[in-house]
């Protein structure tokens, strides 16, 4: 049986996904890929709607693509839904997250998506001990 950690450490960990999650977007608003991707593991996967990023490597270069395209300039707003630890090692967060286009200020109802990131603690990736991305999925959300 996998049990949800819920000591002190857990609070400890709790705001050390959600600062992993910050760092994501903040790299996003710079349009930086190189430093999105470094907050995935080195095998980390992405599927999005028509997508499917296997490896960090892979998920830098949709980036790079990405802001060098449609996503330039680019903002998303993001809201955690639910942070759950399988464990020590592990997180699910639920989010719901939508898109800001350069010059918007609202996200339109039908850019939004729901997200499950899943996020391990990991050693040895060439950033000493931390959470990161080891995976990610979102989907059409509408307006809800």
């Amino acid at each position: 049986m996998i049990e949800n950690i819920t000591t002190a450490a857990s609070t400890q960990s709790e705001a050390a996904v959600r600062e992993v999650l910050h760092r994501v977007y903040a790299a996003w608003a710079d349009n930086d890929a190189d430093a999105f991707a470094a907050l995935y593991t080195q095998d980390a996967t992405s599927v999005l709607p028509g997508s499917y990023s296997d490896g960090k490597e892979a998920i830098r270069a949709r980036m790079a693509a990405g802001f060098a395209g449609p996503l330039k300039g680019s903002t998303v707003v993001d809201e955690v839904r639910s942070i759950r630890f399988i464990g020590e090692d592990a997180a699910v967060v639920i989010s719901r997250s939508g898109i800001l286009t350069a010059g918007e200020s609202v996200v339109p109802a039908d850019r939004f998506v729901l997200a499950t990131w899943v996020l391990a603690k990991a050693a040895g990736e060439g950033q000493g001990e931390g959470w990161l991305v080891a995976g990610y999925h979102n989907c059409p959300t509408g307006t809800s």
